[in-house]
């Protein structure tokens, strides 16, 4: 087990240094500078006093510097926990601008993430044993897959929250509202994350759904059911066992699609303007802000990896035959 656990941090150790460099690199390459941003707003008309503060602020932000000290730089900052001063918002640091963002996105993602894995693996079992429910669930399932968070997200924005108006479409809470541990601000906070959580479950639901159902009709119909059937052994139980094999790809799928879940999650707080880690990657690029733009991706990327880890080790604890596999190894 410790060897196993000593390979997969190898790996993820050798993941993040590429993922972090290439994050690194992106904002680099793009076009715009952001010093220039910066200063375009403050409306500076004098020529000489525009080269001086540029000047300044390209040694504050270690722009003048060649690319490859700025590289080395960053890591050493990063060690320390320092990911930089915001262009947009100087001089406030970068890690505290995604430290007010984190939360948000947090509590829009895991509850997002793990009621949709639950619900609908749970839907899509009991849709392998009924026909009627199996003949809805399918072709629900793949419209729900095949729909791009954005478009449902902008869906659910117009006919519940505009047409309708019983919810929300903008802001993380009421603005009128001043943040606070009371009962009317945590309703506001319920109420304005409702519509981008309902987004998100539902296009995650319906894969969940298709996967664990076929995942159910093969177990079903593998030699150890037929072999249990045949024994007499009730019906309940050989559904139970097909369960918890049907499982194990899904846990890794869940592994496979979560990049795919966090992107959407960044999507679906654009279009509600919910003040997450995507709304902030949108303001960030309008403004060329490497710095935010970089420590918001750096802290997607762990997340991502941790996440993957998480989900390793839970293969691991389910799988017996993976445990066998690393014992036999071991000796």
């Amino acid at each position: 087990m410790w060897r196993y656990m000593g390979r997969k941090l190898g790996i993820y150790a050798i993941t993040f240094v590429i993922a972090v460099t290439i994050n690194w690199m992106i904002p680099r390459f793009m076009p715009g500078d952001p010093v220039r941003s910066m200063l375009n707003k403050a409306s500076v008309s004098d020529p000489e006093a525009m080269e001086r503060m540029t000047n300044y602020y390209n040694e504050v932000f270690g722009l003048e510097t060649p690319i490859h000290q700025q590289y080395f730089a960053f890591w050493a900052g990063l060690f320390r926990g320092d990911l930089g001063i915001s262009s947009m918002q100087y001089p406030e640091p970068v890690t505290d601008i995604i430290l007010r963002a984190v939360p948000f996105t947090l509590g829009l993602l895991l509850p997002a993430i793990i009621l949709s894995w639950i619900v609908g693996n749970h839907f899509g079992a009991f849709a392998a044993r009924n026909k009627i429910l199996d003949n809805t669930v399918l072709p629900v399932g793949y419209i729900l897959t095949a729909t791009p968070y954005m478009w449902l997200a902008l869906l659910l924005a117009w006919s519940v929250g505009v047409v309708g108006g019983f919810l929300p479409t903008s802001s993380g809470y009421s603005l009128a509202l001043i943040p606070a541990f009371s009962w009317e601000f945590i309703a506001s906070l319920i109420t304005h994350w409702f519509l981008p959580f309902l987004s998100m479950f539902i296009v995650a639901l319906g894969g969940w759904a298709i996967g664990m159902r076929n995942m159910i009709i093969y177990e079903l119909e593998a030699d150890y059911s037929n072999y249990l059937q045949a024994l007499g052994a009730p019906r309940r139980l050989i559904r139970r066992y097909a369960f918890r094999n049907a499982m194990l790809p899904q846990i890794t799928g869940l592994a496979v699609q979560l990049g795919t879940v966090i992107a959407g999650a960044l999507l679906t707080e654009i279009v509600f303007n919910y003040p997450g880690l995507g709304s902030l990657i949108l303001r960030a690029l309008n403004n060329n802000d490497y710095f935010v733009l970089q420590g918001t991706f750096l802290f997607v990327i762990i997340g991502v990896l941790i996440a993957n880890f998480i989900i390793d080790i839970i293969y691991v604890l389910v799988d017996p035959r993976t445990r066998v596999q690393m014992t036999g190894g071991s000796s």
